[in-house]
């Protein structure tokens, strides 16, 4: 199933190039009392909610995925959980070029660990990417992204896709500089996540996906998640020892080689195997 957010934040199925209309369904998600449970409200009750937005959308008419705006598939995360420079060929690059490093010394995964983005820097696929520090550049990093659907500490590798809800687009758009990986990353509309997610029964193994992206028809970034450093059960695994997952919390696997910068104006199309694809503006 591929599940999408839209228009102001109607939940739709997508099947092929429609969206069917679904949004009924969460009047059978439980009320809301303060304080709020950790996690995304409806990733809470997937479990139970999913069989509701099937039959849904085997009722509702379709209507074309054109002509809606697309949002991030995921309303509230709690956390947006990041893994730098995770392929191979990318650190490489990051230690070679100084408009990446900006003279200062570029490590491994496994010396920075993962870090976290502000859930405020999170937009959809129909939002704008906002450049508008003219001194800094600004590059996209295309990225696998996952939901967690089931929550966990401490999980272990072989149970770590058990965890997963689906697979999206990730796009994470950062200003290069010396500041923190967490500030440079996470200002407003700098994690695009979309089109939709496709839950977890439809990819299988993540690893050996195909990804590539481009910005106005140029050819920035290709690669395949079996490059990654750390695979998702690895990162899953990895983060889980430091932060309790929780469902709806978003876990972004990391970016290849051929970070380049964008400009207003630009438009970024990103696709990956078996998830989709999505073309993002940047103004």
């Amino acid at each position: 199933m591929r599940l999408c957010r839209y228009d102001g934040g109607r939940l739709g199925v997508v099947r092929g190039d429609m969206v069917h209309d679904v949004t009924d369904v969460l009047e059978h998600l439980p009320p809301l009392s303060w304080p709020c449970p950790p996690g995304d409200h409806l990733m809470n009750h997937w479990d139970e909610m999913r069989p509701r937005i099937e039959a849904a959308a085997e009722r509702a008419e379709g209507r074309p995925v054109a002509d809606v705006s697309l949002l991030s598939p995921v309303a509230n995360p709690g956390k947006i959980v990041a893994a730098p420079v995770n392929y191979q060929l990318h650190l490489d690059e990051s230690r070679a070029d100084t408009g990446i490093n900006f003279g200062t010394e570029i490590k491994t995964i496994h010396d920075y660990g993962v870090f976290l983005k502000a859930t405020s820097s999170l937009i959809g696929a129909g939002d704008k990417v906002v450049v508008d520090w003219d001194d800094r550049r600004t590059d996209h990093e295309i990225e696998l992204a996952l939901v967690i659907g089931k929550r966990g500490f401490r999980i272990a590798e072989e149970d770590a896709l058990s965890h997963v809800a689906g697979y999206m687009i990730g796009l994470d758009m950062t200003i290069r500089g010396t500041e923190d990986r967490s500030f440079r990353k996470s200002l407003d509309t700098f994690t695009v996540l979309g089109p939709h997610m496709v839950t977890a029964d439809e990819i299988g193994d993540p690893a050996g996906l195909g990804f590539a992206l481009t910005v106005n028809g140029e050819p920035r970034q290709a690669s395949n998640t079996s490059l990654l450093i750390l695979n998702v059960p690895q990162l899953i695994a990895y983060a889980s020892k430091a932060y309790t997952l929780h469902p709806g919390d978003v876990i972004m696997t990391g970016t290849p080689e051929g970070v380049a910068p964008v400009k207003p104006g630009d438009t970024i199309h990103a696709r990956i195997d078996k998830v989709g694809e999505m073309s993002v503006a940047v103004g």
